[in-house]
């Protein structure tokens, strides 16, 4: 019989094809109440891939575009005059879901940037001095286009450094691509059939932050950390919100693993997707043309994994 994890993945790949470890991967930040950021070209199914989990996991969805005249006030909300009560109300920005798609983050000022980010830390918005809470569960989506720079707002590393993971879809393969014009005239997202709902989810993330985690995973992660910051690959090493990163993730792999506590692989596992971009690379890395995740990767194999772990 499948899992709940087999049957939420089964109902994505109806319209994500041929990219089991970025569905697996949402899934898993999800579980871990994290947020997502999808930098892609586009064209390659982040919209379809926000769309397709908001259905299967009954998630109230909403997307913004953002371009350079978004507002804060679009994205948080604004206090508007009701002249029947002569009061000022509350009027919800697009902020106010479960799911919530922030296409291309990077085209927006730094103030709308901002904005959006410190709701994603929070998990409420506050207008006139009046804190709103956002629906529970909350996470979210955001992309953005590496290419070209004409016209963007770069996110700065503290900023990056909200978003749990960092994910790249990229192309599909040759035969997932055949798939995909063989289906062109289809709906497939009508055919994703709802499999969770938001009260699920909610126990699904608590159920994943008792996941058990001896000492010495807690002192495995934090050397690999130190570690990080000590290489001289490295201009800035994983943060210690990282290492938050690493373990809240982490949790939720072993609990989509069938596992009730934390073992070093699930650890090994989540470092790419959520320290790659918490890193900057010095100038000897940049010169000899490494990249972030050989640099973590060979961290990694360097810090002894503890022999006492479950």
């Amino acid at each position: 019989m499948d899992s709940i994890f087999e049957k939420i993945t089964g109902e994505i790949k109806k319209v994500i094809i041929g990219k089991d470890d970025v569905i697996s991967t949402v899934l898993m930040t999800v579980i871990s109440g994290g947020h997502i950021l999808l930098e892609d070209i586009p064209g390659v199914g982040k919209t379809t891939l926000a769309l397709a989990f908001s259905k299967a996991l009954s998630l109230e969805y909403r997307r913004m575009q953002f371009t350079p005249d978004t507002l804060p006030s679009d994205v948080t909300g604004f206090s508007m005059y009701n002249k029947n009560t002569g009061a000022f109300e509350y009027r919800e920005g697009a902020v106010m879901s479960n799911l919530f798609l922030a296409d291309e983050i990077n085209r927006t000022s730094p103030k709308t940037q901002s904005a959006l980010l410190e709701v994603m830390e929070e998990g409420k918005v506050t207008v006139d001095g009046i804190t709103h809470s956002l629906p529970e569960p909350f996470f979210v989506i955001a992309t953005q286009n590496p290419l070209g720079s004409a016209g963007t707002q770069k996110l700065p590393e503290s900023q990056l450094d909200r978003f749990t993971v960092r994910l790249t879809m990229g192309y599909p393969d040759p035969a997932s691509e055949a798939v995909m014009l063989k289906n062109d005239k289809a709906n497939l997202l009508e055919d994703v059939c709802p499999v969770v709902d938001a009260a699920a989810i909610i126990e699904m993330q608590k159920s994943a932050e008792k996941i058990f985690v001896d000492d010495s995973l807690y002192d495995y992660i934090a050397a690999i950390t130190l570690k990080s910051r000590q290489s001289d690959m490295l201009a800035s090493g994983i943060s210690p919100r990282g290492a938050k990163a690493i373990l809240k993730t982490g949790r939720a792999r072993a609990f989509m693993e069938g596992r009730d506590y934390l073992i070093p692989e699930d650890v090994i596992e989540v470092i790419p997707a959520t320290c790659c971009h918490r890193v900057n690379l010095s100038v000897k890395a940049k010169s000899q043309g490494e990249n972030a995740g050989n640099i973590l990767a060979a961290i990694v194999r360097e810090v002894a994994m503890p022999g006492g772990a479950k």
